[in-house]
Protein backbone atom coordinates (compact mmCIF):
# COMPACT_ATOMS: atom_id res chain seq x y z
CA UNK A 1 0.00 0.00 0.00
CA UNK A 2 1.46 3.41 -1.28
CA UNK A 3 0.30 6.45 1.72
CA UNK A 4 1.01 9.30 2.89
CA UNK A 5 3.34 9.25 5.69
CA UNK A 6 1.05 10.63 9.37
CA UNK A 7 4.06 13.91 9.56
CA UNK A 8 2.36 14.93 5.43
CA UNK A 9 -1.29 14.09 6.55
CA UNK A 10 -1.72 16.03 9.45
CA UNK A 11 0.45 18.37 8.27
CA UNK A 12 -1.40 19.09 5.27
CA UNK A 13 -4.36 19.38 8.04
CA UNK A 14 -2.53 21.89 9.61
CA UNK A 15 -2.16 23.73 6.93
CA UNK A 16 -5.39 23.94 5.04
CA UNK A 17 -6.61 25.14 8.80
CA UNK A 18 -3.92 28.13 8.55
CA UNK A 19 -5.38 28.74 4.52
CA UNK A 20 -8.94 29.21 5.61
CA UNK A 21 -7.66 32.41 7.04
CA UNK A 22 -4.44 33.65 5.21
CA UNK A 23 -2.55 36.34 7.00
CA UNK A 24 -3.96 35.44 10.62
CA UNK A 25 -1.26 34.18 13.34
CA UNK A 26 -2.57 31.11 14.94
CA UNK A 27 -0.45 29.42 18.35
CA UNK A 28 0.46 25.83 17.88
CA UNK A 29 -1.56 25.33 20.78
CA UNK A 30 -4.47 26.53 18.67
CA UNK A 31 -4.19 24.57 15.96
CA UNK A 32 -3.72 21.39 17.87
CA UNK A 33 -7.26 22.10 19.57
CA UNK A 34 -8.78 23.04 16.14
CA UNK A 35 -7.71 20.13 14.05
CA UNK A 36 -7.25 17.51 16.45
CA UNK A 37 -3.73 16.78 16.50
CA UNK A 38 -1.26 16.22 19.25
CA UNK A 39 0.79 19.26 20.47
CA UNK A 40 3.67 17.45 20.27
CA UNK A 41 3.18 16.80 16.25
CA UNK A 42 1.73 19.71 16.09
CA UNK A 43 4.77 21.60 16.83
CA UNK A 44 7.43 18.93 14.94
CA UNK A 45 5.01 19.77 11.92
CA UNK A 46 5.19 23.48 12.70
CA UNK A 47 9.37 23.52 13.05
CA UNK A 48 9.70 21.39 10.03
CA UNK A 49 7.08 23.96 7.83
CA UNK A 50 8.79 27.32 9.55
CA UNK A 51 12.46 25.80 8.23
CA UNK A 52 10.91 24.99 4.53
CA UNK A 53 9.80 28.67 4.21
CA UNK A 54 6.20 27.59 4.34
CA UNK A 55 4.79 29.11 7.49
CA UNK A 56 6.95 31.99 9.49
CA UNK A 57 6.51 32.35 13.47
CA UNK A 58 5.83 35.27 15.16
CA UNK A 59 6.46 35.93 18.68
CA UNK A 60 4.25 38.27 20.93
CA UNK A 61 1.11 38.05 22.08
CA UNK A 62 -0.94 38.00 18.63
CA UNK A 63 2.26 36.01 17.47
CA UNK A 64 2.01 31.94 16.49
CA UNK A 65 2.17 30.39 13.33
CA UNK A 66 1.03 31.88 9.67
CA UNK A 67 1.39 31.37 6.42
CA UNK A 68 4.74 32.79 4.57
CA UNK A 69 3.06 33.21 1.15
CA UNK A 70 -0.33 32.81 -0.48
CA UNK A 71 -1.93 29.59 -0.10
CA UNK A 72 -2.47 29.77 -4.25
CA UNK A 73 1.34 29.28 -4.48
CA UNK A 74 2.26 26.30 -1.65
CA UNK A 75 1.57 23.05 -3.39
CA UNK A 76 1.04 19.70 -1.74
CA UNK A 77 4.30 18.61 -3.26
CA UNK A 78 6.14 21.26 -1.39
CA UNK A 79 4.19 20.29 2.13
CA UNK A 80 5.25 16.69 1.53
CA UNK A 81 9.06 17.35 0.51
CA UNK A 82 9.23 19.64 3.48
CA UNK A 83 7.99 17.36 6.05
CA UNK A 84 8.96 13.88 4.65
CA UNK A 85 12.22 14.18 2.11
CA UNK A 86 11.56 14.30 -1.59
CA UNK A 87 8.92 12.24 -3.25
CA UNK A 88 9.87 8.66 -4.37
CA UNK A 89 8.01 5.74 -4.60
CA UNK A 90 11.45 3.38 -4.79
CA UNK A 91 14.90 4.54 -4.00
CA UNK A 92 16.28 4.18 -7.94
CA UNK A 93 13.39 7.26 -8.04
CA UNK A 94 14.54 9.23 -5.39
CA UNK A 95 17.68 11.45 -6.96
CA UNK A 96 19.61 11.96 -3.43
CA UNK A 97 19.86 8.33 -3.13
CA UNK A 98 21.59 5.00 -4.91
CA UNK A 99 20.92 2.86 -2.47
CA UNK A 100 19.65 -0.21 -4.98
CA UNK A 101 21.95 -3.47 -5.53
CA UNK A 102 20.48 -3.76 -9.30
CA UNK A 103 19.82 -0.03 -10.22
CA UNK A 104 22.00 -0.52 -13.44
CA UNK A 105 20.43 -3.69 -14.70
CA UNK A 106 17.01 -3.26 -13.41
CA UNK A 107 14.15 -3.71 -16.70
CA UNK A 108 11.59 -1.58 -14.14
CA UNK A 109 13.76 1.37 -13.51
CA UNK A 110 12.58 3.50 -16.50
CA UNK A 111 9.03 2.66 -15.32
CA UNK A 112 9.27 3.46 -11.54
CA UNK A 113 10.89 6.65 -12.49
CA UNK A 114 7.83 8.08 -14.90
CA UNK A 115 5.47 6.47 -12.12
CA UNK A 116 7.26 8.54 -10.10
CA UNK A 117 7.07 11.92 -12.16
CA UNK A 118 3.62 11.10 -12.66
CA UNK A 119 2.86 11.42 -8.78
CA UNK A 120 4.95 14.31 -8.35
CA UNK A 121 3.75 16.07 -11.27
CA UNK A 122 -0.14 15.29 -9.64
CA UNK A 123 0.49 16.44 -6.30
CA UNK A 124 2.55 20.07 -7.62
CA UNK A 125 -0.21 20.80 -9.32
CA UNK A 126 -2.73 21.01 -6.28
CA UNK A 127 -2.34 23.97 -4.15
CA UNK A 128 -3.07 24.60 -0.67
CA UNK A 129 -6.04 26.70 -1.48
CA UNK A 130 -7.91 24.24 -3.54
CA UNK A 131 -7.21 21.68 -0.62
CA UNK A 132 -8.47 24.45 2.14
CA UNK A 133 -11.44 24.85 -0.86
CA UNK A 134 -12.54 21.25 0.35
CA UNK A 135 -13.08 21.47 3.98
CA UNK A 136 -16.49 22.01 4.94
CA UNK A 137 -17.46 24.60 7.44
CA UNK A 138 -17.53 22.89 10.29
CA UNK A 139 -16.54 24.09 14.42
CA UNK A 140 -13.85 23.16 16.26
CA UNK A 141 -13.97 19.34 17.01
CA UNK A 142 -15.38 18.78 20.81
CA UNK A 143 -12.42 18.76 23.01
CA UNK A 144 -13.19 15.99 24.97
CA UNK A 145 -11.90 13.70 21.95
CA UNK A 146 -8.90 12.34 21.45
CA UNK A 147 -6.70 14.22 19.29
CA UNK A 148 -4.90 12.21 16.56
CA UNK A 149 -1.93 10.04 17.76
CA UNK A 150 1.22 11.43 17.60
CA UNK A 151 3.09 8.21 16.89
CA UNK A 152 5.56 8.98 13.92
CA UNK A 153 4.83 6.44 10.82
CA UNK A 154 2.27 4.40 9.47
CA UNK A 155 3.81 0.50 9.42
CA UNK A 156 2.80 0.96 5.26
CA UNK A 157 5.17 2.02 2.89
CA UNK A 158 5.38 5.72 2.39
CA UNK A 159 5.65 8.30 -0.45
CA UNK A 160 8.43 10.49 0.97
CA UNK A 161 10.86 9.01 3.25
CA UNK A 162 13.91 10.47 5.47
Amino acid sequence: MIRLSRLSDYGIVILTRLAREPGRAMAASTLARATAVSTAMTGKILKLLVRADILVSQRGVRGGYALARPPETITVAQIIEALDGPIALTSCADPLVHACGIESLCPARDGWRRINRAIREALAGITLAEMARTVPDVPPPNLETRPRAAASEPAAATIGAR
